[in-house]
C-alpha cells in the first residue's frame, strides 16, 4: 500500500538539494497523480531542473479516481487538487504539500501532511542526517521562501539551534 503521495513542490526540492531519495526511507512507495509528472515535465521543457519520475523505481505515476466536486472551486493547482483527492482516497497515507492552502485542506479533511521542511526533520529523527540546517540553507538558496520564525521552527523541531551564520551563504 502506497504510504507518501506528493504534490510538486516537494519533489523539485528534495531533488534540489539532493535528498529525494531519501523518500522511501521515509515511507515505502512515493505516488504522484499524472498532473504532477505532467507539471514537472513542463518544468524541463523550461528549461528548469527537475527531477524525472522515470529515473525513480520507488515513485508511481497513480490518477485518483474522482477529484471531489467541491474542490474544483478552491484555488489550488491541478498538481495539488489531484495529490489531495489521491491521499483522500488512500487515508492511511502521508500528503506532501507546501501550499499553505492545500495543507489547511488536506488537514481539515483528516489527512496527514507533512511538507519539504517536515520532511528533513523526520529524516533527521530516522537518522538520515545529522544536521538539517545545511539543508534549510540550501532550500532557501534554491527559492524557498521561508520566515525567521518558521525557519527557528523547524531547526527547534530537529533539536538544533541556528548557528547565527548568515542565511544564503
Amino acid at each position: 500500500m502506497v504510504e507518501i503521495v506528493s504534490n510538486t513542490s516537494p519533489l523539485l526540492y528534495l531533488y534540489r538539494i539532493q535528498v529525494l531519495d531519501w523518500l522511501p526511507a521515509l515511507g515505502g512507495d512515493v505516488w504522484i497523480p499524472k498532473a504532477v509528472e505532467v507539471e514537472l515535465e513542463e518544468g524541463r521543457r523550461r528549461g528548469y531542473d527537475v527531477p524525472d519520475p522515470a529515473g525513480y523505481d520507488w515513485l508511481r505515476i497513480v490518477d485518483p479516481d474522482i477529484i471531489p466536486s467541491e474542490w474544483l472551486t478552491l484555488d489550488l493547482g491541478r498538481g495539488e487538487l489531484a495529490a489531495l483527492a489521491l491521499a483522500l482516497e488512500h487515508p492511511r497515507c502521508t500528503v506532501l504539500l507546501d501550499d499553505r492552502h492545500a495543507r489547511r485542506i488536506a488537514r481539515s479533511a483528516g489527512l496527514d501532511v507533512r511538507g519539504t521542511l517536515g520532511v528533513l526533520v523526520e529524516a533527521k529523527a530516522r537518522g538520515l542526517t545529522e544536521r538539517i540546517e545545511p539543508l534549510v540553507d540550501r532550500l532557501e538558496n534554491t527559492g524557498m521562501w521561508m520566515s525567521d520564525t518558521v525557519r527557528n521552527r523547524v531547526l527547534a523541531l530537529a533539536g538544533e539551534e541556528p548557528t547565527g551564520k548568515l542565511r544564503g551563504t
